[in-house]
């Protein structure tokens, strides 16, 4: 009797929502990531640090679906999906939002339309043509507060400071409700007043999502208060606190002291 060597191995079962195991993507010969591992757990803040080309970028594309991994395991939600066999339309459907670097904001609409034209629901063309706005004033009212913007919502987005479209893009991404956000250099060009703030939203926001923000300024990593995963070379060199990384010798001399 002839047995088959290629028998699926079962998919691994886990409790965390985000899971990653040696996972391996190249690109014409580099390996921007190199069986990396990564594990969040459910209502979780997980700061992502590390130098350029350290893999951080390609670990976001791999987990929205931009990028598909050479090998290894993407499991979301408790290991029931298998993030590396869908699209990303599928991906943002299942719950995980991005925010990039970049603010992308609606810049001729005001700030509550932003809100409003992001939230979750049926987005079908006879869903869209009957479509009203009055069951979601509470909760864009909600949102608005959170983000600190309520006092904005008539205004215009493109008349907000650059501080503020980061908050209505986070703002965003909350109203469509996801399971994971996922965070990129969120205070990249923010005041220091608005980065402060900005650590006060994200806590908040955490407090009923999952969140994971990349981000280089290690002040404002600190006042997370969170978790610290340090990618360098497509892998996991450390993780704690950021007490512990900073102490790492090896953090320090491919990261820090540069």
């Amino acid at each position: 009797m002839l047995v088959s060597s290629a028998i699926e191995r079962p998919r691994e079962t886990t409790p965390s929502l985000l899971y990653l195991n040696g996972v391996t993507v190249t690109f014409d010969g580099f390996r921007a990531l190199d069986n990396l591992a990564l594990d969040i757990s459910h209502g979780e803040m997980r700061a992502i640090i590390g130098p350029n080309g350290a893999g951080k970028t390609t670990m976001m594309d791999v987990i929205t679906g931009r990028t598909r991994p050479d090998s290894g395991e993407v499991l979301f939600d408790n290991g029931s999906i298998d993030l590396a066999k869908q699209d990303e339309a599928a991906i943002a459907e299942l719950g995980i939002g991005r925010k990039f670097q970049k603010p992308t904001v609606f810049e001729n609409h005001t700030v509550e339309d932003n809100v409003l034209l992001a939230l979750e629901g049926d987005r079908t063309v006879r869903r869209n043509l009957f479509w009203r706005p009055n069951g979601h004033t509470e909760r864009i009212g909600a949102i608005l507060q959170t983000i600190g913007l309520k006092a904005q919502r008539d205004r215009l987005a493109g008349a907000l400071s650059h501080g503020q479209k980061q908050w209505l893009e986070i703002g965003m991404l909350i109203a469509q409700n996801p399971k994971l956000l996922l965070v990129d250099e969120p205070v990249a060009g923010m005041t220091d007043a608005e980065t402060r703030t900005t650590a006060e939203l994200l806590r908040d926001i955490a407090r009923s999502h999952t969140v994971i923000v990349v981000e280089h300024d290690m002040e404002f990593v600190r006042m997370l208060g969170v978790k610290v995963t340090v990618l360098n070379d497509g892998s996991v060199l450390a993780e704690g606190s950021i007490d512990e990384v900073s102490a790492n010798q090896r953090v320090v001399e491919v990261y820090l002291g540069r």
